[in-house]
């Protein structure tokens, strides 16, 4: 599915609206695209087919490329997947820049896309390329950071779960956000190597202004690299941490049961000797139940006594 945009400038506000041309200063937005789609925006654009197709593959990892005045970025965005097991994700995102269009592809729909279709960005307009690849770039960072602050957030809650929980669920859910940070990290970095190559070679035209934004998406890139890296390092001492007050949570408990169970052992022990069919002491005696009963009492006090001295109860 692909759908065509552009901005009207000379309303009195500036607005982007869904067109069904193709002509200067559009952009076009394709999500998940069928072959036939594929085909037809490259034989009117001009863009080599490899270009659309290259976000299309979950494995693609991000890159930029140029060749005849045609321009690809790839770069990784954020995917939040609350229904699934991982919670975060990431995915590619194509940009392609061409003399008058700009293409962007990607699998899935996500917030980026959507973002600017709505009109949530200020100062967008689809005709200035370079800006409009730099605000991708930044709000992609933007995201990146939103999310981490999730997952601090998520990791702090289950933490508190887990103080005193002796179940794994929340141990797996602690798994699955360090498994989005590794996720995260690994993208936030292959991002950096392509944001530092668009500053160094330039493959899009640039003024002034536009270097500025550029620098400040590195700046939030960094930022988000050094979030995800820390957020990483403490959640996998949060997580052995907790993994050892589990066991020991559970070790605790075993004490406490079989302290019980010896305790409980000694009034079974008393009836098993005295309930025998053979001669025992008390067997005449009128009194000798409640003797047995006392005395099995006094002794198991006095053991519950020593145990509880040592800590076990």
């Amino acid at each position: 599915m692909f759908r065509i945009y552009r901005t009207v400038e000379t309303a009195p506000v500036p607005r982007t609206e869904e067109t069904g041309t193709f002509e200067p200063g559009s952009w076009v937005s394709m999500i998940d695209p069928p072959r036939e789609e594929i085909e037809m925006v490259s034989t009117r654009l001009s863009i080599p087919g490899d270009y659309l197709r290259a976000a299309l593959d979950e494995e693609e990892r991000p890159r930029t490329e140029t060749e005849d005045g045609i321009t690809l970025i790839v770069i990784d965005i954020p995917m939040p997947y609350p229904e699934q097991t991982i919670l975060y994700t990431t995915m590619p995102l194509g940009i392609i820049v061409t003399p008058d269009t700009i293409v962007t592809v990607c699998l899935r729909e996500n917030a980026i896309v959507r973002d600017f279709a709505d009109g949530r960005v200020k100062h967008f307009y689809t005709s200035k390329k370079t800006r409009f690849v730099l605000q991708i770039l930044f709000r992609n960072a933007s995201y990146f950071l939103q999310y981490l602050r999730q997952i601090e957030r998520l990791s702090d809650r289950i933490g508190a779960e887990l103080n005193q929980s002796l179940r794994n669920r929340e141990l797996i859910q602690l798994m699955n956000l360090k498994k989005s940070l590794v996720y995260f990290s690994t993208s936030l970095r292959s991002n950096q190597i392509v944001l530092d190559k668009t500053l160094t070679f330039q493959p899009l035209r640039m003024y002034e202004d536009d270097t500025d934004l550029l620098e400040d998406v590195i700046i939030e890139n960094k930022q988000a690299i050094e979030m995800a890296n820390t957020y990483s390092t403490i959640l996998t001492e949060t997580m052995d941490a907790f993994a050892s007050i589990i066991s020991n949570n559970f070790n605790n408990i075993l004490k406490l049961l079989t302290s019980i169970t010896i305790i409980l052992a000694i009034p079974t022990m008393i009836a098993s000797f005295l309930g025998m069919n053979v001669p025992v002491p008390l067997q005449d005696n009128p009194y000798g139940f409640p003797i047995i009963l006392v005395l099995s009492l006094i002794v198991s006090s006095l053991l519950a006594v020593a145990i509880n001295r040592k800590g076990w109860l």
